[in-house]
């Protein structure tokens, strides 16, 4: 109780830019939930229809793999529709690997979304405490300037003791921000990594089948020209 009281009696001595410092800080406790709960379950999406579509592919069953990814939402599954949609009728391989590497791309925008927002507002909590600190400065030595001279040293050093409560605070706001924006970095690059790795997996497997069949379809027509 007694750390509460004395957190409470910070946030009042701060003076009126504690308030939007504050706002910044929720602003950014709840982009960061949002995004890691987000890439949470995107992860763990990619994570299931990989172990999913795996087997199908190594299997060359093709067929039910298209058709299990084509009802998935997740990036990984959408990876492998297009690669085997395209596949389907691309003559050639680079083809397939653009289709791929587009779907890929399509997906970094979602996974990114909102997350450098958070080394903004980082900014802009140390911003704000700088600037309420500067302005308390200001006002402290303007009222110390028609004070008493036996009371101008308690006064400046009291009032400048609030102004600078508002830098305290904007970099106890900042710094778990920009820990997080750095946190969800990761964990956003973790991401797009294990889909380009999957998408080099899945391009492989369609282009060894593809020339597999080639090579099969060009065997009887070669054993025809010599028996000619």
């Amino acid at each position: 109780m007694e750390f509460f009281n004395t957190l409470l009696r910070f946030f009042q001595n701060g003076g009126p830019f504690m308030y939007p410092i504050a706002l910044v800080l929720v602003i950014g406790i709840v982009l960061v939930i949002e995004r890691w709960v987000f890439l949470s379950r995107a992860k763990m999406a990619n994570r299931r229809a990989y172990g999913q579509i795996l087997p199908m592919m190594q299997q060359r069953n093709f067929t039910a793999a298209l058709k299990f990814s084509q009802g998935e939402q997740a990036p990984m599954g959408k990876l492998v529709a297009a690669g085997i949609a395209t596949a389907q009728h691309a003559r050639k391989d680079e083809n397939i690997a653009m289709a791929i590497e587009e779907s890929i791309l399509e997906a970094v925008p979602r996974l990114e979304k909102r997350t450098n927002y958070l080394a903004t507002l980082a900014n802009i909590a140390t911003l704000l405490g700088l600037l309420g600190t500067i302005i308390g400065l200001i006002a402290a030595f303007t009222a110390v300037a028609n004070a008493d001279p036996s009371e101008k040293a308690s006064m400046l050093s009291s009032s400048i003791s609030v102004a600078m409560n508002t830098t305290a605070f904007g970099l106890i706001s900042a710094i778990p921000l920009l820990l997080a924006y750095s946190m969800l970095q990761n964990k956003t690059n973790e991401i797009i990594d294990s889909l380009e790795m999957a998408g080099v997996k899945f391009l492989n497997l369609l282009t060894l089948t593809r020339g597999q069949k080639a090579e099969a379809t060009a065997r009887p027509a070669a054993k025809a020209g010599a028996t000619a």
